[in-house]
């Protein structure tokens, strides 16, 4: 059993409404309050309430702050981050949760992610979310992350480059591959900073099925609207570890040449991948794009999507749940004609088995003996039955 932390953004997300809710979840007040003071930032405190939203209960986190008329930069921001006395883990996550702000800005102003202003995100109210709610959620100690549909809500919302439609185009951006629900609802329900904690943590991973519930708490988002109640629900739960359920991790790019598919590949497969996939699709306006497509256990998951954003041009990730069956196998070693070949033999249901040689192991021994490796492959099945009911140059799928 595994430790999880359910997102449930049936109304929205903001950072300060995941800070209420972990609060809510039990995350220890003056612990929060101990780690605010540590970052060192001056005229900060912080205040934690209770809040009724549509008679629901929540927690409320607020921070009182100087005044400040700062329009930071990534780097900006970033300073601040690396200043933290937070684990490297966890200090890696908050920087990732900026990056993936900058990006989306990036992609909507059409410059880079260092030219970004961060104007309301910058600011140290969306900061201190940030790093409190990546602090708070290690404190907790949760080791799989999930979301359920995120509500986005409709209208206009006022921001400094002037009057935007809701979804604001970066949230969007950021939350690309997610399921998003909740148009209906008046106002901005999901801002970029609650956007990108939640995409940092969950990568849009859908809460599974069946899960043994621990505890749930509500945070408070700031408005308290008359046609629902206005806060987020995080469920801390345990999950059963299975070996047979695994997921797709998917994206598609259109700016990015397809010779950095190999590197992304290796990248994927180091992360933690069984399976990597590349191939052409045709994307919107008639280019040309790259899919890449994974195949990864839970355990990987955050390491492979980690590896998609910083191997690839993407800025979002589609992720589903598959089953998986599979074959009993095993590695075995042979010494033949003075090389070391390791083959994997797998179990049929018949009872039979098939064996593959490792194609490194064959190419290997191919240059030691002076042959080709289609040569050596064909003399090593023949000489000791390694290619027993499988092909020649067969594989197998995972």
């Amino acid at each position: 059993m595994r430790r999880a932390l359910i997102f449930d953004p049936f109304a929205g997300i903001s950072g300060d409404m995941i800070l209420g809710a972990l609060l809510d979840l039990g995350l220890p007040p003056d612990w929060l309050r101990e780690f605010v003071a540590s970052l060192d930032l001056p005229d900060v405190a912080v205040h934690m309430e209770r809040a009724l939203r549509a008679g629901i209960s929540c927690g409320r986190v607020v921070f009182d702050l100087p005044d400040e008329h700062a329009h930071r930069h990534l780097r900006h921001v970033l300073e601040i981050v690396d200043r933290t006395p937070l684990p490297d883990a966890a200090r890696q996550r908050a920087v990732r949760c900026f990056e993936r702000i900058a990006d989306a800005e990036a992609k909507v102003h059409g410059t880079t992610r260092e030219k970004v202003h961060f104007h309301e995100v910058g600011a140290l109210d969306s900061i201190l979310d940030v790093l409190c709610a990546v602090a708070g959620i290690e404190h907790l100690g949760f080791e799989a992350f999930f979301t359920r549909p995120v509500a986005m809500g409709h209208g206009w919302v006022e921001i400094e480059h002037g009057r935007y439609p809701v979804p604001a185009p970066a949230t969007v951006g950021i939350l690309e591959g997610m399921t998003l629900t909740g148009f209906e609802l008046a106002g901005e329900c999901t801002t970029p900073t609650g956007a990108a904690i939640l995409a940092e943590f969950t990568g849009g991973l859908a809460a599974p099925p069946r899960f043994t519930l621990e505890a749930s708490g509500f945070g408070a988002g700031s408005r308290d609207p008359d046609d629902r109640p206005n806060c987020l629900r995080l469920i801390a739960a345990r999950i059963e570890a299975n070996d047979r359920a695994l997921y797709v991790v998917q994206t598609d790019v259109d700016d990015m040449s397809p010779e950095y598919a190999g590197s992304a590949q290796e990248a994927l497969l180091a992360a933690g991948a069984l399976d990597v996939t590349s191939m052409p699709v045709g994307m919107k306006k008639g280019r040309s794009g790259l899919r890449i497509e994974a195949l990864a256990p839970e355990a990987a998951m955050r390491d492979v999507i980690d590896a998609l954003f910083r191997e690839t041009s993407t800025i979002g990730v589609r992720s589903w749940r598959v089953e998986r069956p599979a074959l009993d196998r095993e590695e075995e070693v042979i010494e033949w004609r003075g090389q070391r070949i390791r083959s994997k033999r797998v179990r049929l249901p018949d009872g039979g088995t098939r064996v593959k040689p490792e194609y490194e192991d064959v190419a290997a021994a191919a240059r030691a003996l002076g042959l080709s490796v289609l040569e050596t492959r064909r003399l090593l099945d023949a000489e000791t039955g390694a290619g027993s009911r499988v092909p020649p140059f067969g594989g197998y799928g995972v």
